[in-house]
């Protein structure tokens, strides 16, 4: 397991400037005008409900990878603290941002501990990335993360993506995936596609009030808080 998931960090460190091209849609991620319309009609859906709330002191947003997701936090709350194991995500989403609001850490999440509480903590596209067997300490440490009635927020993949499936991605049996990069290098990484029935009984059951739901293709997110 240490080695699988030492491969995943080394994959998304070479993912990091190709990454915003499967967020937007763009090169091997191009699967046509519709598709393209319809995967961002469905992101807006996500953006909306994370802005249905703002005014936060402080947000924490972990593996928050190339930035598409802390522009959003930034106007939701004063202050964000992101914490990322790949330097070059790090380094990508700062020159993006540009934000003296937003604190940048370095850790790798599955022997990160939070030293202190937030307002409000968010993850996009992670939770699919966590191994079974590591869910309940990471589970368990976002909860510390988080005051008293703070807000949880989490966006992933509703199911698999068929233009990720044309790059040359590849399942591999329980929980894993094969990944291809632009320039041929492949690497293996745990990929776990939740229901939104099945994740809102997962999240209540470490000590979250929240409801998970799904947009009509392409997203899965929930929206909740930590319970009293």
């Amino acid at each position: 397991m240490t080695d699988l998931l030492q491969h995943q960090i080394d994959y998304y460190r070479a993912r990091a400037p190709e990454y915003d091209e499967w967020f937007y849609r763009l090169g091997r991620y191009d699967r046509g005008e519709a598709h393209t319309r319809q995967w961002e009609l469905e992101a807006q859906q996500v953006r909306d409900q994370l802005r249905s709330q703002a005014g936060f002191a402080h947000i924490l947003e972990l593996a928050p990878g190339t930035g598409i997701w802390t522009g959003e936090l930034i106007q939701i709350g004063r202050r964000v603290t992101a914490v990322d194991a790949s330097p070059e995500m790090i380094n990508i989403n700062r020159a993006k941002l540009q934000s003296d609001r937003v604190e940048y850490q370095r850790a790798d999440l599955f022997a990160w501990q939070p030293e202190q509480q937030y307002d409000m903590v968010f993850f996009g596209f992670w939770l699919s990335h966590v191994p079974a067997e590591k869910l309940t300490a990471f589970l368990n440490a976002v909860n510390a993360a988080l005051k008293p009635g703070g807000r949880l927020f989490m966006v992933d993949s509703r199911a698999r993506d068929l233009a990720t499936a044309h790059t040359g991605a590849e399942d591999l049996g329980t929980d894993l995936q094969k990944r291809v990069l632009k320039d041929g290098r492949r690497f293996d990484i745990v990929k776990i596609y939740y229901e939104p029935a099945e994740l809102s009984e997962i999240l209540r059951g470490h000590g979250f009030a929240i409801e998970a739901t799904s947009t009509d293709n392409f997203f899965l997110y929930a929206d909740g808080v930590k319970a009293t």
